[in-house]
């Protein structure tokens, strides 16, 4: 073999291991954002669901905000017969 030719064997052996190299930078860094994906998926998740676990108790708290209001109006309406009398 001549040197111009051991000289190109170098440079390939060395631009595979680099590409090695990249390749398996590359694939660490896709797990990494896959990882982060799917953390960000399962907390988004919990985001709904304690968003939707909100919804229904304000809607409970309007439900019993309803009730006592009636009822404080119905002391009142009897508070103003008492009054009249």
């Amino acid at each position: 073999m001549s040197v111009p030719e051991a000289d190109s064997l170098s440079d390939l052996e060395a631009r595979i291991h680099r590409a090695v190299e990249l390749v398996g930078q590359l694939r660490a860094e896709r797990d990494a954002a896959i990882a982060e994906r799917d953390a960000a998926r399962n907390g988004a998740g919990a985001a709904l669901s304690e968003m939707q676990k909100l919804r229904d108790e304000v809607e409970e708290m309007r439900g019993e905000r309803k009730q006592v209001r009636v009822r404080i109006e119905k002391l009142l309406g009897q508070l103003d017969r008492l009054s009249e009398s």
